[in-house]
């Protein structure tokens, strides 16, 4: 892979050399590989075609659980938030310990490695939120549940410059990765002034089917506003509101 430089930026493909844009810039690269009919029959590559089909496994599992938070994560995620998630479901699917390697899966695994996951890299949970809460997962009752104590926003939240507000949002998701299917709720605050002015008790309660078999993750975030002339809007389009998962239950 290369970097390319000068006015002009090359995309598509000439003779062997690829150009194409990224994140990162202009890049280049030279067409090779070895031809997917051979990976896909060849004994030698046996150990290539499992760790695909778990690769393609993990991605699934990601893509179901970004869906399942999707009314979250429209103002909270960032631009490789997808690939990070994909790699942390890929940890998941290696800790089975009882299917065969390339047949390993997220049920059989460990979905509490999801637990602590950043969806925005640029504005984290834990370095946003100092507030004390607990979570709670209740399974036989259904509910997937916040509760934070009276605080001073000005002092328990890091806010970005140019905020005037904030609330804080939260939703928890019963999930059937192998049916591929969710059952998803969601609760916010109101929006709340970034003073020194304690807020009220919170609590967010979120419910789904009471006594679900399926594993189940509770997700907390903040988002940021700014108040111009009586009107409330997003801050920097969300760019450092935070989303994390603070409670997973692995199922039954």
């Amino acid at each position: 892979m290369a970097r390319q430089k000068g006015i002009i930026k090359l995309k598509g493909t000439i003779g062997d050399i690829t150009f194409y844009k990224t994140q990162d810039g202009h890049l280049a690269r030279e067409k090779g590989g070895i031809e997917a009919s051979r990976i896909a029959s060849d004994p030698a590559f046996q150990r290539t075609r499992e760790n695909g089909s778990e690769f393609g496994r993990a991605g699934k599992a990601g893509k179901l659980l970004r869906t399942a938070l999707r009314p979250l994560l429209l103002n909270s995620a960032d631009g490789r938030m997808v690939s990070r998630l994909t790699q942390r479901m890929v940890k998941v699917i290696q800790m089975d310990a009882v299917s065969d390697r390339g047949l390993r899966n997220v049920i059989d695994g460990e979905i509490e490695l999801v637990l602590g996951f950043e969806f925005n890299i640029r504005g984290k949970l834990g370095t946003s939120l100092f507030a004390p809460y607990t979570s709670t997962i209740d399974r036989v009752a259904g509910t997937l549940a916040v509760a934070i104590p009276s605080f001073v926003p000005a002092n328990m939240i890091a806010a970005p410059s140019g905020t005037t507000h904030f609330k804080v949002i939260s939703g928890g998701a019963a999930i059937d990765f192998t049916g591929e299917s969710y059952e998803v709720a969601t609760s916010e605050t109101a929006i709340l002034p970034w003073d020194a002015t304690a807020t009220a008790v919170i609590n967010l309660s979120n419910a789904v089917t009471a006594s679900s078999t399926h594993p189940m993750v509770l997700a907390l975030g903040v988002e940021f506003y700014q108040q111009i002339n009586g009107q409330m809007y997003p801050l920097k389009n969300g760019a450092f509101n935070p989303l994390s998962i603070v409670a997973v239950d692995g199922g039954v």
